[in-house]
């Protein structure tokens, strides 16, 4: 039997990666976007006069948009190909950056997030997937981090952004969507560059909740039950963190809201990084951890007043996030076909955006009937005992013997 060696030519595969880290510039862009205005609430606060559960309600619009996305944007994105899902969701972003930068109105805040909401689902389904499109076969485990990596960094990097150009130029609620404008603009630029293949056709409903193949559902119940609960501390840490900041702990700086948020997604990048040559079972069980250690922070940082505890605690509610949407994405990267990948992702997006949406409003709402102290520590008890539930049923179903890291999932697809 004669083995044939395929070589590679010269500076092909640093090409290839190029082309990886080209095509998670738009998830990037757009995620940018979609935390930017979190440091800017106070100030919207206090010129609109809205509550602690109004402001969790304008957040919730944007978890409702990029549920609808969710539910279609996987279809499309699987049917007809990535571009057209991709070239709407940064056109909407676009449209959304103009709303913010004139918003006077709850209502036009509101729309704003809804339709930022709207770009990320689709940019989740369909951008995450062309990263995988463009890495191929042989460079599956770079996508699954370039992917992630890029909708973590780029939701970490808007509000800090978004909180120092606030201070520093006029205009604080202006400046960084223009800023943004452009940063989207080069994304589009992208999208359009990119070589992505046309969609693999099918039949049946066009919006649906997102269909998962048989080999692939194992993944995405494992992944969900460890990304939901980081990402429902995440967004906490998102709408009413500047809250808590400012009224339990005496913190309304601007930039320091912004840091705090850019400090947790730095954590849930960094640790994506570290995590590469961890076993799954190591990765999911890891994030569930630090999701449940992050409310326990939470919960001690307002009953001692601790600035650095609620510092700690978003660190590692970014790490819990990142860990359960890394692992989740490994998963379903080894064990779904292409052509089911958008929808398995958007599965996944759905499963976590839900409690998301609910229990930081929940907690907003209880804030303005029992005190922020009370909603917040509800909140942060629910969160980690979904964590440790989604720990153990991990550990279970993987086993002390699971196999491999997360290279070895991917490349064993």
């Amino acid at each position: 039997m004669t083995l044939t060696v395929k070589r590679t030519p010269p500076g092909a595969d640093q090409a290839g990666s190029g082309m990886v880290w080209l095509a998670a510039w738009p998830v990037l862009a757009v995620f940018v976007l979609s935390n930017a205005p979190t440091p800017l609430y106070i100030v919207w606060q206090r010129a609109l006069g809205f509550s602690s559960g109004t402001l969790t309600a304008i957040f919730a619009c944007y978890i409702l948009g990029l549920l609808g996305a969710l539910l279609m944007a996987g279809v499309v994105s699987d049917r007809i190909g990535r571009k057209p899902v991709l070239v709407p969701a940064v056109v909407a972003a676009l449209v959304a950056c103009v709303l913010f930068s004139v918003a006077n109105s709850v209502a036009v805040l509101a729309f704003a997030r809804l339709l930022t909401g709207i770009a990320v689902g689709a940019t989740v389904s369909a951008g995450m997937a062309a990263v995988t499109d463009v890495g191929g076969p042989e460079r599956k485990r770079l996508a699954a981090l370039a992917a992630s990596s890029a909708m973590v960094l780029g939701a970490g990097f808007g509000p800090l952004l978004a909180g120092i150009l606030s201070v520093a130029l006029p205009g604080p609620t202006v400046a960084v969507f223009l800023v943004e404008i452009a940063v989207l603009a080069s994304a589009f630029v992208a999208v359009v560059r990119l070589d992505l293949p046309k969609g693999m056709g099918g039949r049946g409903p066009w919006v649906r909740v997102p269909s998962v193949a048989r080999s692939g559902r194992t993944a995405v119940l494992l992944g969900v039950a460890v990304f939901a609960p980081g990402i429902t501390a995440t967004s906490f840490f998102l709408s009413l963190g500047p809250s808590v900041l400012s009224h339990l702990l005496g913190a309304a700086d601007r930039v320091l809201a912004g840091a705090v948020a850019f400090a947790m997604f730095l954590g849930a990048t960094g640790i994506q990084f570290a995590a590469r040559r961890f076993r799954l079972r190591t990765i999911l069980v890891g994030g569930a951890a630090s999701t449940a250690l992050s409310m326990l922070a939470l919960v001690l940082s307002l009953s001692s007043a601790s600035l650095p505890l609620f510092a700690v605690a978003a660190v590692l509610g970014g790490v819990g996030q990142g860990l359960g949407q890394f692992g989740g994405l490994t998963a379903i990267s080894a064990s779904v076909p292409g052509d089911r990948l958008a929808e398995a992702n958007a599965a996944q997006n759905v499963g976590g955006y839900l409690p998301a949406a609910a229990l930081p409003l929940i907690a907003g709402f209880l804030g303005d009937a029992f005190g922020l102290t009370t909603g917040v520590t509800a909140f942060g008890a629910v969160v980690a005992v979904a964590a440790v539930a989604g720990g153990l049923l991990v550990a279970v179903h993987l086993g002390t013997g699971a196999a491999g890291s997360a290279e070895d999932a991917t490349a064993s697809a």
